[in-house]
């Protein structure tokens, strides 16, 4: 992946990939990272809608980032099953956009949007922009974005978001943790947290590449959140987006952030390999291997569930402590029956 491996210029030894409404591209950014020395924390950032309580039920976009160990998400169908029902909405979401730039005296073909989309990938408002660019109707990514495309803007539409707190309660079902992006940009983020809270979100976004938000930071505290930050990279090539690794994350937030998250990945880890054990089927193996935790098993070889799989699916973030747990200690004992090799699975009959 492109942007996983620009990301060695930088010296970045951690990168938590979180594109819009997509995990299709963490197998690719793993295997780049692999050999670029870079560890991968596997995300996702969810489109919802917040609705207030109240007569007026006032709409605002909300953006949701999800963490999940080196395994991948546990329930992987169901969280798939959001996000493409998220990204059919984008298409629908774009061709309003178009709808309404056009309305605007700022024609542009669906073509032309989807062209620079790339093959097979939802258009967004990045899309958009850049089309806008193309055709001369504006000057650069950032004019499109202040002056039509912002949240709420004359040509910004919603699509097939998730309300916010199912999106965090998604998140949780399937072994992530939860945390609110860039807040310093909703208009009513004090009710947003705090409604977001009682749904189980467990951090926020403090840390920009211009430092600390104390107001934000206090905010956690209040709540009793993780202090998260990152540099919302889109690649977008424009002088005052943020370059990867440009946010200075404090080590202690990092602890503080594993320490969270720890227990919520082994978990998910455990039922991962749990439906494995359930279940060593072809269509199982490949859940399990989704990531690209197995990769070239070489024709004649037979690799022993016991060591070998456990040792590829446990996250580089557990404690040896953590590794050695009586429940994976049983898992063990149970993978040691199962053998894969090129011919397929073998489980053992017992008479």
């Amino acid at each position: 992946m492109k942007n996983t491996r620009s990301s060695v210029g930088e010296q970045v030894k951690v990168l938590a990939l979180t594109d819009h409404d997509t995990i299709s591209g963490i197998p690719e950014a793993l295997e780049a990272a692999r050999k670029s020395g870079i560890k991968i924390i596997p995300g996702v950032e969810i489109s919802t809608i917040y609705t207030s309580r109240g007569e007026s039920g006032a709409e605002e976009p909300v953006h949701i980032l999800a963490y999940y160990g080196s395994s991948g998400p546990k329930k992987l169908d169901e969280l798939e099953t959001c996000l493409a029902y998220i990204r059919e909405g984008r298409y629908h979401r774009a061709k309003s956009m178009l709808s309404k730039l056009n309305n605007l005296n700022m024609p542009l073909k669906w073509e032309h949007v989807t062209k620079i989309a790339g093959n097979g990938v939802a258009p967004g408002r990045l899309h958009v922009a850049r089309a806008m660019v193309e055709a001369g109707h504006v000057e650069n990514l950032k004019q499109a974005f202040n002056r039509y495309l912002y949240d709420g803007g004359p040509a910004y539409s919603t699509g097939n978001e998730l309300h916010a707190e199912e999106a965090v309660q998604l998140i949780c079902r399937t072994g992530g943790v939860a945390a609110l992006a860039h807040p310093w940009a909703l208009k009513n983020p004090l009710a947003i947290i705090r409604r977001l809270k009682e749904a189980g979100l467990h951090g926020i976004e403090v840390y920009r590449s211009d430092g600390k938000l104390a107001a934000f930071s206090d905010l956690a505290d209040t709540y009793d959140l993780v202090k998260l930050g990152g540099s919302d990279y889109h690649g977008r090539g424009t002088h005052d987006e943020s370059d990867l690794g440009s946010v200075n994350l404090p080590v202690m937030a990092v602890h503080a952030f594993l320490k969270v998250a720890r227990p919520i990945w082994c978990d998910a880890i455990k039922d991962i390999l749990q439906n494995f054990v359930e279940e060593p089927s072809e269509s199982s193996l490949e859940r399990l291997t989704r990531f690209g935790k197995i990769t070239n098993l070489k024709a004649g070889i037979t690799m022993n569930c016991d060591m070998d799989v456990i040792d590829m699916c446990l996250s580089s973030w557990l404690t040896n402590d953590e590794r050695k747990g009586m429940e994976f200690e049983a898992l063990s004992l149970k993978f040691s029956r199962i053998d894969i090799s090129q011919s397929g699975i073998q489980v053992p009959v017992v008479s």
